[in-house]
């Protein structure tokens, strides 16, 4: 069997800010890229909702974009919320938990995802999987940091028999550079894109709008993008 097609991407494609800067930047770089979405019981379903606004309005973007974006996946794991007794699978409150972690913290979400991504990528034939985990501003969730990732991307390659590639473009900038990363691939359309229209909020809230976009502004995904909106703005004016 033939290799894996390096000039090929699937990018995992929540409908955040993070997975959609990520996606901005495969569409750059690959000359076919598809996406996939988990539905895995969360509380804030609505981002797999965005998801195809999401896609379409890229699309329409850049022409190479809309001839370089292939299909949409989306697998449920309904197994992941059935054993999950967490604060994103559960109406409970979102706080640190007693093992330092907080209580949203999904026990081996992103090991799952890497794995079902691994054969999705190994039947789509794409070299590579871009995904949006980060260790530099983040909640601590263990399996985002880039020494799992390196694991699982050794893991595939070995159990596919075939290489392929983690792509982890945020994985050492800040949320603030995830924004100014937006500005620099698409300019102020996909930025406005990033602010108006992706979700990141824990608790599914897109009745309150503030200037980084849609939420609750007090869980822990709103903090960070609201401070790396914050920061963002300030190095923008720095540089004016």
């Amino acid at each position: 069997m033939t290799d894996l097609d390096a000039d090929s991407a699937l990018v995992m494609f929540s409908g955040g800010q993070d997975s959609t800067v990520c996606l901005a930047w495969a569409l750059e770089r690959f000359a076919r890229v598809e996406t996939v979405g988990f539905d895995y019981g969360q509380r804030h379903v609505i981002e797999l909702e965005v998801r195809a606004h999401l896609r379409e309005k890229m699309s329409a973007m850049r022409p190479q974009w809309a001839q370089r974006l292939g299909d949409d996946h989306l697998i449920k794991l309904d197994a992941l919320a059935a054993i999950s007794e967490t604060a994103l699978t559960r109406e409970t409150a979102i706080e640190l938990g007693a093992n330092g972690l907080p209580t949203t913290f999904v026990p081996a979400r992103n090991l799952i995802f890497f794995c079902f991504a691994g054969a999705l990528a190994y039947r789509r034939g794409a070299g590579h999987i871009v995904t949006g985990v980060c260790e530099t501003d983040y909640s601590g969730y263990p399996d985002c940091r880039n020494e799992t990732v390196k694991a699982m991307q050794a893991a595939l390659s070995l159990g596919l028999d075939k290489p392929i590639v983690i792509d982890t473009p945020l994985m050492w900038i800040d949320k603030a550079a995830t924004f100014a990363l937006a500005e620099e691939i698409g300019g102020e359309a996909l930025l406005d894109l990033v602010v108006e229209h992706t979700h990141s909020c824990y608790l599914g809230d897109r009745s309150r709008r503030h200037p980084w976009g849609y939420g609750c502004g007090e869980c822990p995904a709103c903090t960070l993008r609201a401070q790396g909106y914050v920061k963002f703005m300030s190095r923008k004016a720095t540089r004016a």
